[in-house]
């Protein structure tokens, strides 16, 4: 009888591990249910309203014209796109790495777009407060064509000064009188 016992004591522990292996093997083959991931914070909706626009300065590290990444309401650029964009880069770069190529006190007088050249009618202070010389005019004017040709309607830029055509810096290196386009 001790010999019965014993046999029937390993056909249970056997059938325990067949039992426990096949329930083991059946939990891993279930399909794992999927749920709707849930932020923990919800997005609002001027969040999802944002667009990334670059406006591009002159870095105070390399001296090349370089853009400046900022997160911007649709909406707002929806309005007036044109000015929106030039506003923001007459008003100067956040970060201190960078520096403002657009002349203090210059105003925009006129912005249209014609085919696909914008129009920018700057006020007199855009060439009179300017310092000059043909690298930093150059660097003025690369400045406004990178940052208002992101924009997918503008190839090229054309300024005008107190609405006047074929005007130029006050030292005559760069002038107005055709459009400007962007180089890569």
């Amino acid at each position: 009888m001790n010999r019965v016992v014993k046999i029937i004591i390993i056909l249970i522990c056997i059938l325990i591990i067949i039992g426990g292996a096949w329930w083991y093997i059946n939990k891993k083959n279930k399909k794992i249910e999927i749920s709707e991931y849930e932020p923990e914070e919800e997005i609002s909706q001027a969040q999802e309203r944002e667009t990334l626009i670059s406006l591009y300065f002159k870095s105070k590290k390399t001296g090349e014209i370089e853009p400046e990444a900022r997160l911007m309401d649709v909406k707002e650029l929806v309005k007036e796109p044109y000015k929106t964009l030039m506003n923001l880069l007459m008003e100067g770069p956040k970060n201190n790495n960078f520096e403002s190529l657009i002349p203090e006190g210059t105003k925009i007088n006129k912005m249209n777009l014609n085919n696909d050249t914008l129009i920018i009618d700057f006020s007199k202070e855009f060439i009179e407060n300017h310092k000059g010389g043909k690298e930093a005019e150059k660097e003025t004017v690369d400045s406004i064509v990178k940052t208002m040709t992101e924009l997918t309607e503008v190839n090229s830029i054309k300024i005008l000064i107190d609405g006047e055509e074929n005007k130029a810096f006050l030292d005559n290196q760069i002038t107005f009188e055709n459009e400007f386009a962007r180089e890569e």
